[in-house]
């Protein structure tokens, strides 16, 4: 998701990052880096951020959605920089958030679907994360395995992988998809918020019921693959239709629990108990509306009415160019923050979604760079730490936070290889090549 992919009710709220000791150590260098302060809301237990500060710093800690891709490649924003506003991702803040894996997303505007040159515009997108990590080859490593992962991890690097976002990027086409996946793509989300040729989204127009014959075969050629089927995004029988069809688990990259706010990207208790059974995994998403939305709506829709006179003028001004609207309107929602919530708010639907699907079967998926408005302590990748101080508070064992923070994840991925090794064919797509106009 991206900040104007919503709609224009977000906002960046304006934080102060403040940092604290002890500090955390990259294994790569001696410098170290210190991690970013609990949130200021209530003291501190320094014996308790003590522990939790040690059980990240061992811990693989693993993001599956990241839009700061779109400033890389609009752009060519370098990750060494200051983030530009309203983005917030940085190789420094990657660091304090103790980050062991970042999934870069390649989000293809729907602009792309009607108009011509989704395809090219997703390797316009994975082009800036080769470039990303030929950069700073020190302190990035460009990832495609879980086995990547761990050995990031041990070299004191953030693993770099990638995850199309919207399912028209491949345009109708099995070779398309099966030239993503050697370039380096590990997920695809096989909607965006736009019902695509193939397959139904949660928020878009319902008209094949689900999956299409061709999105069914879609997701067998994603098993045969090795590429995580991905369901954020998509509608309820869509998801139920990959989890009919999928021998491999499936991944939610960045949602939620409905049941805790009643918005469509986010799943439902008997979709995710299905999930658990299927053996996936679900990244639970920091966008405030997703985490509140009884409490986040009425104030979106406040400031939407507020802005709307300047919107207006935005979308007169860019109307012929969709990447540049979206970065100013963005901007002007980054002007208005909405009071963050506090970050319990977002530990419940961790609690949720372990007390439904099993400890098992969530981990984080925070949406950075593609939502402003995030919980107090949640805003960007530095603030990480938090989630596990907040997690041992209510709790948690280090062994559960672990599968948490990225365990659960790499389990997920790793069998998602297993079974595209038992499916292994000589031929492509066993000989297809089939694509739908």
């Amino acid at each position: 998701m991206h900040f104007s992919k919503i709609s224009h009710s977000t906002a960046l709220a304006s934080i102060l990052f403040s940092f604290v000791t002890p500090l955390l150590a990259t294994a790569r260098t001696p410098k170290k880096v210190p991690m970013a302060a609990t949130p200021a809301t209530e003291p501190r237990d320094e014996k308790l951020w003590k522990r939790a500060l040690e059980i990240h710093r061992k811990a693989i800690v693993i993001d599956t959605h990241n839009d700061v891709t779109t400033p890389m490649t609009n752009d060519d924003y370098d990750l060494s920089g200051v983030p530009p506003v309203p983005y917030r991702t940085s190789i420094e803040r990657m660091k304090q958030g103790g980050m062991t894996a970042e999934f870069f997303s390649l989000y293809v505007k729907p602009h792309y679907a009607t108009s011509g040159g989704a395809a090219r515009r997703t390797l316009e997108m994975i082009d800036s994360v080769y470039r990303a990590v030929e950069r700073h080859p020190n302190d990035l490593m460009f990832a495609t395995s879980a086995a990547d992962i761990r050995r990031a991890k041990k070299q004191g690097k953030i693993a770099a992988l990638m995850g199309i976002e919207g399912g028209h990027a491949i345009e109708n086409s099995l070779p398309t998809l099966r030239e993503f996946y050697r370039l380096g793509v590990r997920y695809m989300t096989l909607t965006w918020n736009n019902t695509n040729d193939w397959a139904d989204a949660g928020r878009g127009e319902k008209k094949h019921n689900g999956l299409s014959d061709f999105g069914k075969d879609v997701v067998r050629e994603m098993n045969r693959l090795g590429m995580l089927v991905d369901v954020s995004h998509v509608s309820d029988k869509t998801m139920s239709d990959a989890l009919d069809v999928s021998k491999a688990p499936i991944i939610a990259s960045h949602s939620s629990a409905r049941a805790l706010s009643n918005v469509p990207r986010n799943i439902p208790d008997d979709l995710l108990r299905r999930i658990a059974k299927n053996g996936g995994v679900v990244q639970v998403n920091f966008y405030s509306l997703f985490v509140d939305a009884a409490t986040v709506s009425p104030q979106s829709a406040e400031r939407d009415h507020r802005l709307k006179a300047q919107q207006d003028a935005l979308n007169e001004k860019y109307k012929g160019d969709p990447e540049r609207l979206a970065e100013e309107s963005d901007k002007l929602e980054a002007a208005s923050p909405l009071p963050p919530l506090p970050i319990g708010k977002l530990i419940d639907h961790i609690d949720h979604i372990a007390k439904v699907a099993g400890i098992d079967h969530v981990g984080l998926g925070a949406d950075f760079d593609g939502a402003n408005d995030m919980p107090e302590g949640a805003q960007d990748v530095s603030m990480l730490p938090n989630i596990t101080y907040e997690l041992l508070k209510r709790g948690y064992s280090e062994k559960d936070i672990r599968k948490i923070l990225g365990e659960n994840f790499l389990r997920v991925f790793a069998e998602a290889e297993r079974v595209a090794r038992s499916q292994s064919k000589n031929i492509s797509g066993d000989g297809s090549t089939r694509r739908i106009k």
